[in-house]
């Protein structure tokens, strides 16, 4: 028994470090100049359900954003509070600037909680090529963030996929949001600078409305609850048409859920579009998550029960110190550095969450959105 156990130990530490040094070791090394002399005409898109306050609150940011020519479509997806009436003050405030898309309410239960089906209508309204995506409750942390994430959009690019953050807090829940964040975006970034990209965050992610019509926009996957922003770019992305945008300037910032409950729900939702990446993207994802696992559950066993602890503990401590370089350099280029004080103890937390949304989803599905 301890033999197989150090044999799966010395596997998936042979992984992990191959994936810290093949894939998230380019992200930490990724540098580029943002520089443009064009700016074609943007179409800031912004779904809301029930967020009549984060509009009030975040919406000033958005029209602010200093560049020449932008439209914002604001589409009401069947609020219920006074979500329409904040986006008619802008109408009337910026008329020409602002479009408003009302979702009807439908029959058809694939649509009656869908966001795809909102935001498609959004893209319809929008009158440029060049879309732009964040969510009601975010703010962009610059007035470049237009300028940034958009000018990579061209012949060659269609993608641009940016970093949406979330606000820090004085809670282990925030922590644990706000890693997971830093991980997902550890992963997709490295993913896409190697030339493999499979997702990005509606929070922050910028695509042409030609791309979306040319593949039928949200159609695969339409009766799939989440999956506006990942199986979308699961789906189109490629090695040469897909951009990133590491600029501190080009985040965006949202509120975090505050309650277990709610991020629990919200977690259950994300977790239900893994299954449909494509098959090389759940092997690559597949292989790590398991290798975390193997790797946590072989090292603490075979280090309690002392067997050859000398190799053990020595393979250990490399595989800690190598990811918690990569996680402090990362943690630098994404502004989120005081995550790396509670590492890898947010690693195993993070583990032992996500295997718990995994078992609770077995049992009940989600069965609407949120953000």
């Amino acid at each position: 028994m301890n033999v197989f156990l150090f044999i799966l130990f010395i596997i998936s530490t042979l992984i992990l470090l191959c994936y810290y040094l093949c894939f998230f070791k380019k992200f930490i090394n990724y540098h580029k100049a943002y520089q443009s002399n064009s700016f074609p005409p943007v179409s800031i898109l912004i779904c809301a359900k029930n967020e009549a306050k984060n509009l009030e609150k975040f919406l000033p940011l958005i029209y602010q954003q200093d560049y020449p020519e932008f439209e914002v479509v604001l589409i009401n997806d069947r609020s219920v509070d006074e979500t329409h009436d904040i986006m008619r003050s802008y109408k009337r405030k910026y008329p020409k600037q602002t479009i408003i898309t009302n979702i009807p309410h439908s029959k058809d239960k694939r649509l009656a909680q869908n966001k795809k089906y909102a935001l498609t209508m959004g893209i319809k309204a929008a009158r440029n090529n060049h879309l732009l995506f964040t969510d009601a409750d975010c703010q962009p942390l610059s007035k470049q963030w237009v300028k940034l994430m958009s000018t990579q959009l061209n012949k060659d690019k269609q993608i641009v996929l940016g970093y949406g953050k979330y606000q820090k807090q004085k809670s282990w829940l925030n922590k644990l949001i706000r890693y997971e964040t830093m991980q997902t975006a550890l992963q997709y970034f490295s993913y896409a600078i190697k030339g493999i990209p499979y997702m990005g965050t509606g929070r922050n992610l910028a695509y042409t409305k030609e791309l979306f019509m040319k593949n039928n926009g949200f159609y695969k996957h339409l009766d799939v609850m989440s999956g506006d922003d990942d199986l979308f770019v699961n789906e189109v992305a490629t090695n040469t048409n897909t951009a990133i945008c590491l600029k501190p300037e080009s985040f965006t910032e949202s509120i975090p859920k505050s309650k277990w409950s709610d991020y629990i729900y919200q977690k259950r939702r994300h977790i239900t579009t893994a299954k449909f990446y494509q098959s090389k993207h759940k092997k690559l994802l597949g292989l790590y998550s398991l290798s975390l696992l193997f790797f946590w559950f072989t090292s603490i066993y075979l280090l309690i029960s002392n067997f050859l602890f000398g190799w053990v503990f020595t393979l250990f401590i490399l595989r800690i110190l190598v990811s918690w370089y990569i996680q402090y350099k990362s943690a630098r280029k994404l502004q989120e550095k005081d995550l790396v004080l509670f590492y890898p103890f947010l690693e195993i937390f993070l583990l032992l969450f996500q295997i718990l949304i995994f078992v609770i989803n077995l049992f009940k599905k989600p069965s609407h959105w949120t953000n």
